[in-house]
C-alpha cells in the first residue's frame, strides 16, 4: 500500500527556517487578484511597499516553499502518484497578524490519516512561529484517489449546516487568463496548472487555478467587504474544495454574517458554468 498509516503518523515532523520579504507578499496579492484598479487606495494597501499589510492567507505560501499538498508527499510512508491527489480542503488559524517582512520556524508533519474507501485523506499541518512566538497553523488536507480500502479511521462525516437566508453581500470576481501562471510563482510548481498535457492525464480538460488562489480570492473579498479591510481582524479561516475553477473563468461570492459570534459564512461558484460549487463549508472567524 503507497500509504503506510502508522509510518506517516509516527514520523519525526520536519522542522526549517523560512522568510518572506515584501515583494513576496506583494507577488502573492497580485496573485490572487489585488491591484485592480491599481490606483484605488484599497488596493495600494496590498501592492505599495510603502502601506503593506498581509492577507493572512498569505501564510499558505510563505517562504516560497511547497505547500502543504506537495510537501506532505514527500514525508515518511507516502508514496502516491501526484496525478492522483488533489487539495481536499485548508484551514488555517492566526495567532498574530503576519509581518510584511519575516524570518520563523516552520515545523510540519502529517496529523491524521483517513481512510474514505474509493480514497485516503492526509493532513499535514504546519506550525509556524518566529522570535515572538506562534504566528499560524495550517492544516492542508490532500485527497488521494485510489489509495482507500485499508480499513483505517474514516475520519470525521459531519459538515456544517448550509448558511440560509438572503447574503449579506454578493460579489462576482473575473479571474485572468495567465491567473494561474502568475500565482504559481509564489512557490506551487504543480504542472496541473500550467501544463496541458499534464491536466489532461490528471482527468481535467485544460489546466485548473490553484485551490488556494480561489482561497486567497475569497479571503481578500470577505476582508475588503465585511471586515473594513482591516486583515489583522481574521483569526480563523477554513474552507472544503468542492469543485475547479477555470482561468478565464467567474467567481461569484456569496457572504452571511452569522449574528453577534464573529463568523462569515461564504459559498463560491463558477458563474459560467450554472454556479457549480468551487468553495463549500467556507468559515471566516473574526473580531
Amino acid at each position: 500500500m503507497p500509504i503506510d498509516e502508522a509510518l506517516a503518523l509516527a514520523a519525526e515532523p520536519r522542522t526549517g527556517e523560512i522568510t518572506w520579504t515584501p515583494k513576496d507578499v506583494q507577488l502573492y496579492h497580485l496573485g490572487i487578484g489585488a491591484g485592480i484598479p491599481a490606483t484605488d487606495p484599497d488596493e495600494l494597501r496590498y501592492t505599495l511597499e510603502s502601506r503593506l499589510h498581509v492577507l493572512p492567507s498569505f501564510a499558505t505560501v510563505a517562504g516560497a516553499g511547497s505547500p502543504g499538498v506537495i510537501s506532505g508527499l514527500s514525508m515518511p510512508g507516502v508514496d502516491v502518484d501526484l496525478a492522483r491527489v488533489l487539495h481536499g480542503g485548508q484551514s488555517l488559524t492566526i495567532h498574530r497578524p503576519i509581518p510584511a517582512e519575516g524570518r520563523a520556524t516552520a515545523t510540519s508533519r502529517i496529523a491524521a490519516v483517513y481512510d474514505k474507501g474509493k480514497a485516503a485523506v492526509l493532513v499535514m499541518r504546519t506550525e509556524v512561529a518566529d522570535s515572538g512566538g506562534p504566528l499560524w497553523t495550517n492544516d492542508a488536507q490532500i485527497f488521494v484517489r485510489g489509495e482507500g480500502g485499508w480499513g483505517g479511521d474514516r475520519g470525521p462525516s459531519a459538515r456544517p449546516a448550509a448558511p440560509t437566508g438572503e447574503p449579506a453581500r454578493v460579489l462576482e470576481r473575473p479571474i485572468r487568463e495567465d491567473q494561474a501562471l502568475l500565482y504559481r510563482l509564489s512557490g506551487d510548481w504543480n504542472p496541473l496548472h500550467a501544463d496541458p498535457e499534464f491536466a489532461k492525464l490528471a482527468g481535467f480538460e485544460r489546466p485548473i487555478l490553484h485551490g488556494l488562489c480561489t482561497y486567497g480570492m475569497t479571503l481578500k473579498a470577505v476582508v475588503d467587504t465585511l471586515l473594513g479591510g482591516d486583515v489583522t481582524r481574521v483569526r480563523a479561516y477554513a474552507t472544503r474544495f468542492a469543485g475547479v475553477v477555470y482561468p478565464g473563468e467567474t467567481l461569484r461570492i456569496r457572504m452571511w454574517r452569522e449574528g453577534a459570534q464573529g463568523v462569515v459564512r461564504v459559498t463560491v461558484g463558477a458563474v459560467e458554468r450554472g454556479d457549480a460549487p468551487v468553495l463549500a463549508d467556507t468559515i471566516v472567524e473574526h473580531s
